[in-house]
């Protein structure tokens, strides 16, 4: 008896691709997959996954194609380029970016796909990668309820939630505004363990009581007991933040918005990165603020920001650095570089 599942092409099989692209295998869908590193993906073809050696091989007889790839230099060749998806998809094909991108460049590639008579609509993902493998994220969509009639069975298996935005780019923009508000919830979580730690307080009682008032966050309660507990690992990489909130920022400029709170956690994020923990959890800011010895055991190296910064009191890019007494973006760069590895 003939399949009549829809076929489904997963590309990028990374922390969040992975998981999400099983859950669709869970779900039933006949499904092929490509990732930049083919090692990322063997767990998903051990599964029944079916590899393809390129993008344009994964999904030239799909129904439904999804990516999820790091950076948005990424989606426009994956999508734009001589051969890439909008070229070699079959007609009626949809595609769905669930990457964090620009939302100007989702509106193109939405434009260029009803030139191919195809769909293509931006759809971020919130919950982390504890959310893709539960199956419980939040799909951030930049169409319509009925745009996405078709393809709705198949976000339910990895999603608890989706908010529509109704056209293209919204969802990016969506996306980038909860990414904005992470942002000083991330730098409210660091700073608050520090000063409690600062005056002797159990960290662990102190984290319980906020999580009970009004200080309360998705920081505080998901990623604080990972920097309690001196774990590192990414559930979602400092770099990729790093590209959110500079696209943020990137947007917010366009609209003649100023993120005060987005751009000093940039400048931390980014100094993060500049000393080594790019590839590490978005909980390693809490690094920041201990001393030499704990950031060394973490594998980060504060000479690294010391040689990049050495005419330079500011990570910021968006700040204004002339003034070497401070900083306008509020950001604690220039105490890195009197004190070393203490914030």
């Amino acid at each position: 008896m003939t399949d009549s599942r829809p076929t489904v092409a997963f590309i990028g099989t990374g922390i969040m691709g992975a998981p999400i692209a099983g859950n669709l295998l869970d779900a039933g869908y006949p499904l092929t997959v490509h990732n930049h590193t083919r090692s990322k993906a063997d767990g998903l073809v051990e599964r029944g996954a079916r590899w393809a050696a390129s993008p344009s091989e994964a999904a030239r007889d799909a129904d439904f194609i999804f990516t999820m790839v790091g950076f948005p230099e990424q989606v426009e060749e994956i999508y734009l380029s001589g051969d890439g998806l909008l070229a070699v998809s079959k007609p009626g094909a949809v595609l769905i970016d669930l990457t964090t991108s620009s939302p100007s460049l989702a509106r193109d590639i939405a434009a260029a796909a009803q030139v191919e008579e195809k769909l293509a609509f931006d759809c971020p993902v919130t919950g982390g990668d504890r959310g893709a493998i539960a199956g419980t994220l939040t799909a951030i969509v930049g169409a319509t309820e009925r745009d996405i009639r078709s393809v709705r069975p198949l976000l339910d298996a990895f999603t608890s939630k989706i908010c529509c935005f109704g056209a293209p780019g919204a969802g990016q923009a969506a996306k980038l505004a909860n990414q904005v508000s992470l942002a000083s919830c991330m730098v409210g979580m660091a700073d608050a363990l520090a000063y409690a730690e600062s005056c002797g307080l159990d960290l662990d009682q102190t984290r319980d009581m906020i999580l009970g008032g009004t200080g309360s966050s998705g920081a505080m309660a998901q990623l604080a007991p990972l920097a309690l507990a001196g774990d590192w690992e990414p559930g979602f990489m400092v770099k990729h933040f790093l590209k959110d909130l500079g696209l943020a920022i990137q947007d917010a400029e366009e609209h003649e918005v100023s993120l005060p709170g987005t751009e000093t956690a940039f400048s931390l994020y980014d100094m993060l990165e500049t000393i080594g923990g790019g590839q590490r959890g978005t909980q390693a800011i809490s690094l920041l603020y201990q001393d030499e010895d704990a950031a060394s055991d973490a594998g980060l190296d504060w000479s690294l920001y010391t040689a990049n910064h050495e005419h330079d009191s500011c990570s910021c890019a968006s700040a204004d650095t002339s003034d070497h007494d401070g900083c306008a973006c509020g950001c604690r760069a220039e105490r890195a570089d009197e004190q070393g590895s203490e914030l």
